[in-house]
């Protein structure tokens, strides 16, 4: 048995059947075998007109990978499986040939093989491929790991997907369902009108969010390049060249660090609409997760690390200082006090960094007094400006903007606004920035002329948003790590022994 055997020992047995297979003249990666059906076509036919099956026909032409096999004497069931499901099917020395059957023997466990034959049912009842022709499509030189103990260890899973894939049949589900979610968010948008459009990767000047980016250089050029942080700044020029609704589903960048919640390359997807306001998208954001929970998961009731989450009804909303006041139980009088922010800080144990603007003391203390309660959706709106450079003034309160954030299952998923589109408002901004980054805040904005000069030809009032793809997907999934819902999230480099 193969578990018995060391690794080492499984991988020299494995190449001596290889040798074996060549001096037999087998091919070991040929490729010019045609596949005619999917198991998961079979499994309907199963389903709708068993009847017509029988031994003499019809006749089918699958492939697969090998995942079992139970050997006796001239005869073996193996089972294999396709990308639509797993089949079973029965190799006879005498149904074969004794040639095949010699070169079945020297088989193992993960080759690909390619199968034809009628269906018929074992005594216990299970349709089984009955073969009568199996070819070697490509040979595996390592074995997969044992059946009953899988891959379990997240260090192995996340370096070696392709085995998690394999072995877990979970977490193909998972990333089938994110491709579905993805689809769906897509369909969204494109009901109502908006273009899919794509834009830099690689910036001269990082933008649309406080973040600190990745830099490569352009030989060519001759200059630093940015990996994008967020595509915001050109979708937004976008929509000053005639294009009222635009959105991309875009990687993003950003040199921050590694957690539960964080990959350095993630998935979101950014809309923008002109003639909109944040009110309005915040009713479509609704709209986007009943329709993405009901249609991936069957119901807009989605169950998240213990907790029912609804998305049927409408969305909890309320401003950040109120949200301060009584999640975070901070009195209303000391929100724009600085020294007293520093004191209730500390007699929090909360370590602020950024202690020059009341505004990011205010979302520090939210981040750790209030985020990790809304677990139902929850908008939380009214942020001041100095933590929202892009966002258009609120007409009432100057100070604030005219912003939004959605929680769900104690974490951020979206930030929306109504767009700063006054040219002079926005240099200012950037020019706010620029001291802050002077002063040593790596995440602050850099002054973009280009995108002033942009808004100096006239943006429509406009609104957008961007929704985290990833965090969505945990929230849909279960998962409690973002690892878990990305195919190869970045972790250390192996250390060698």
């Amino acid at each position: 048995m193969e578990k018995d055997s060391t690794a080492s020992e499984l991988f020299e047995k494995r190449n001596q059947k290889i040798e074996e297979l060549k001096s037999r003249q087998v091919q070991l990666f040929p490729n010019h075998f045609k596949v005619e059906n999917t198991v998961g076509e079979i499994k309907k036919i199963l389903a709708d007109t068993p009847e017509a099956l029988t031994e003499q026909g019809p006749f089918f032409c699958v492939a697969g990978r090998m995942m079992a096999v139970n050997r006796f004497g001239k005869a073996a069931f193996i089972r294999f499986a396709d990308r639509t499901g797993q089949l079973q099917a029965y190799i006879q020395r005498d149904k074969v040939g004794e040639n095949a059957y010699a070169d079945f023997k020297l088989f193992d466990i993960g080759d690909f093989v390619r199968l034809k034959g009628s269906l018929f049912q074992t005594k216990t009842g299970e349709w089984t491929l009955l073969t009568n022709d199996i070819q070697l499509l490509s040979k595996a030189k390592r074995p997969l790991p044992e059946k009953f103990h899988g891959l379990k260890d997240p260090e192995k899973r996340y370096r070696q997907r392709y085995i998690d894939l394999l072995m877990n049949p979970e977490v193909r589900e998972l990333f089938i369902k994110r491709s579905r979610i993805v689809e769906t968010v897509r369909q969204c948008l494109l009901e109502r009108d908006f273009l899919e459009v794509e834009t830099p990767m690689m910036q001269p000047i990082p933008g649309g969010a406080e973040a600190e980016p990745f830099v490569t250089h352009h030989n060519a050029l001759g200059m630093d390049l940015y990996l994008r942080i967020a595509p915001e700044l050109y979708l937004k020029r976008l929509i000053v060249g005639g294009f009222e609704r635009v959105f991309e589903i875009n990687r993003n960048f950003r040199n921050e660090g590694i957690s539960t919640r964080h990959n350095p390359e993630f998935t979101m997807v950014e809309f923008y609409q002109a003639y909109a306001t944040y009110e309005d998208l915040m009713d479509f954001t609704e709209d986007i997760f009943k329709r993405v929970a009901d249609t991936v998961n069957g119901s807009t009731i989605v169950e998240y690390q213990g907790h029912a989450i609804d998305f049927g009804g409408k969305f909890q909303r309320m401003s950040l200082f109120s949200s301060l006041e009584t999640i975070g139980g901070m009195d209303p009088g000391m929100m724009n006090d600085r020294d007293k922010l520093l004191e209730f800080a500390l007699s929090k144990g909360i370590k602020i960094t950024k202690t020059g603007r009341v505004g990011k003391m205010i979302t520090k203390l939210f981040d750790t007094l209030v985020e990790p309660h809304l677990i139902q959706p929850t908008f939380i709106t009214g942020y001041p400006v100095e933590v929202s450079p892009l966002s258009r003034r609120n007409d009432q309160e100057p100070d604030m903007t005219e912003r939004f954030e959605l929680f769900v299952g104690g974490r951020e998923i979206a930030n929306g606004f109504s767009e700063l589109n006054d040219p002079d408002d926005q240099k200012g901004r950037f020019l706010q920035q620029v001291e802050d980054r002077a002063a040593g805040d790596k995440e602050a904005h850099c002054m973009d002329e280009d995108y002033i000069e942009a808004l100096e030809y006239g943006m429509p009032p406009t609104a957008g948003e961007g929704i985290g793809i990833d965090r969505l997907v945990m929230l849909l999934t279960n998962a409690a790590s973002i690892r878990e819902v990305i195919l190869f999230p970045h972790m250390k480099a192996k250390t060698q022994n």
